[in-house]
């Protein structure tokens, strides 16, 4: 029952148009860029853990603050990546800065615990849920913040999320807090709380974050509470920032979203979300301003190309960072993994550019790529890994198809459902490719991939049980040029595999996982990697 060469890519082959879109950067050496290494636990300049989730960038004179909370569970994971830790327990709230937006200074935490809480009986919804609370410790939760520079008060404001633990009623206990400083890294100190944004049709805020417009107007940028199916943009008060102003409403969607960001490019507004998928990643969805109004009205929903094959290379959408250089502008994508603090490829910080067809942006899922924020200019990493979902952990429940492959059946196959996605994995990770079928099988998965033309290695793990009459991994340039790893013989234990460079032309290449048994017999693979030697 040998599988042949041309059963599944002959049956689907190579076509550039339905590849992933191509990752585009500045043409040359950048000999200023510095490498934004994704999948990793990224440090401060100390070599610390930087532990920042649900934040933003802000730039205060020629310096960017990066602004977010540090949840205690951060800390076991990047220790014990492949452990889960399913809560968020606030920590602080920590900012960084930077010049070049790659190597980052720890400044403080602007907020912790022990901050003191102020709030008036004026403020309570439900009982006295709010003004019982002496300090940050009486949180239930803290997240999704921005800070802004208020011209008048000439105060630095942060705001952000916040719910009591003494209301269980989660209609009546979320609100926008306030807090303020002096300096952008200085203590910040309790302000304000806001309870009820007007126009909006419940208490407190889904998902948001600040977006602050060229002309400096600043605006929260959020999804209802309950539910999340309307999307609001709301201007902050410029008088004090201290409080939001009414509501406009600019998309309602019946399937629900979170992770409301904003970004500007070509005389248009951006808002991006995910889907509601608790930790679980995403796909980015977008809408775009019919003008230049940021509170709309905006077109129709669609999704961010080049999100799909890896679910926005594994992450929700966070925020946006906007590159204003000497040569061009450059917008980043800013992504939190979450899935419950647990292994989904290494690290919570997964930030990649956007290039734009026309008006519509394409994200460019890189795990390298290099950035010189003076002039904006952007290219791919020697070291990139152009596999898409190469861990197969996009999908974080059990499935038949996986998230970024194609199947393809042998036209013998005794069974058509043959893919899985088990966990525990290879090197620990929660999710592997599974190719098998008790009854019998004739297949694979396959992938599409744009690339450089090179010298390349394919890398992995992958492991077997007896009963299979082929396993193997092909990848096809191209010119329909093959180069096989024979995966027979590997074993019953994970067993990492690489080829010897390999020279491929640019263009599309398609990458097969393969296997036939006559029954029984099983191959898992893991762990993915095309880059160049």
């Amino acid at each position: 029952m040998a599988i042949a060469a041309t059963a599944l890519v002959g049956a689907a082959p190579a076509d550039p148009a339905s590849a992933a879109p191509a990752a585009v950067g500045a043409p040359g050496p950048l000999p200023r860029a510095q490498t934004i290494q994704n999948d990793s636990f990224w440090k401060d300049t100390d070599g610390n853990l930087i532990a920042s989730q649900g934040g933003g960038v802000f730039k205060f004179g020629d310096t960017y603050y990066w602004y977010g909370v540090h949840y205690a569970e951060a800390d076991l994971y990047a220790v014990s990546p492949t452990r889960k830790h399913p809560r968020a327990t606030f920590a602080s709230i920590r900012v960084y800065s930077s010049k070049d937006l790659v190597n980052w200074d720890f400044e403080n935490e602007v907020a912790d615990r022990s901050t003191p809480l102020a709030i008036p009986p004026s403020k309570d919804v439900s009982g006295d849920a709010f003004s019982r609370m002496a300090s940050l410790d009486d949180a239930g939760w803290v997240g999704r913040m921005g800070v802004v520079y208020n011209e008048v008060t000439h105060k630095y404001v942060l705001m952000t999320q916040m719910s009591t633990t003494f209301d269980t009623n989660g209609k009546t206990n979320g609100g926008v807090l306030f807090l303020e400083s002096d300096s952008p890294t200085g203590d910040f100190s309790y302000a304000d709380l806001q309870t009820q944004i007007p126009g909006v049709l419940y208490q407190g805020t889904g998902d948001q974050t600040v977006f602050t417009d060229d002309d400096g107007t600043d605006y929260l940028v959020f999804s209802n509470q309950s539910g999340r199916n309307h999307t609001y943009v709301a201007r902050i008060d410029p008088s004090d920032s201290l409080s939001v102003e009414p509501a406009v409403e600019v998309s309602y969607n019946a399937a629900c979203r979170e992770g409301n960001a904003m970004f500007k490019a070509n005389g248009h507004y951006y808002i991006a979300s995910s889907d509601l998928h608790g930790w679980n990643s995403s796909a980015t969805h977008v809408i775009k301003s019919a003008g230049d109004d940021p509170q709309g009205p905006y077109g129709p929903e669609t999704v961010m190309a080049g999100t799909e094959a890896d679910y926005s290379h594994v992450t929700q959408s966070g925020f946006f960072v906007t590159v204003h250089g000497r040569k061009t502008d450059t917008v980043i994508y800013a992504g939190d993994r979450w899935s419950e603090f647990a292994w989904n490829g290494t690290g919570y910080n997964q930030w990649v550019p956007l290039s734009f067809d026309d008006d519509a942006p394409v994200f460019n899922s890189l795990s390298s790529w290099r950035l010189d924020a003076r002039t904006g200019r952007w290219a791919v990493g020697r070291d990139n890994n152009f596999v898409l979902n190469p861990d197969f952990e996009a999908d974080r429940v059990p499935v038949t198809t996986v998230t970024g492959w194609t199947t393809a059946v042998g036209d013998d196959s005794p069974s058509t459902r043959f893919v899985s996605n088990p966990t525990p994995a290879g090197n620990g990770t929660r999710h592997a490719l599974k190719l098998g079928n008790p009854a019998g099988f004739v297949g694979g998965v396959f992938q599409q991939d744009s690339i450089p033309g090179g010298a390349y290695t394919l890398s992995l793990s992958a492991k077997t049980t007896p009963g299979l009459d082929t396993a193997r991994v092909r990848i096809t340039d191209a010119r329909g040029e093959e180069t096989v790893l024979d995966l027979l013989a590997v074993g019953s234990s994970w067993t990492k595999i690489a080829s010897e460079p390999i020279e491929l032309r640019p263009g599309s290449v398609t990458i097969t996982v393969e296997a036939a048994a006559a029954a029984g017999g099983t191959l898992s693979v893991d762990g993915l990697s095309l880059a160049r030697s």
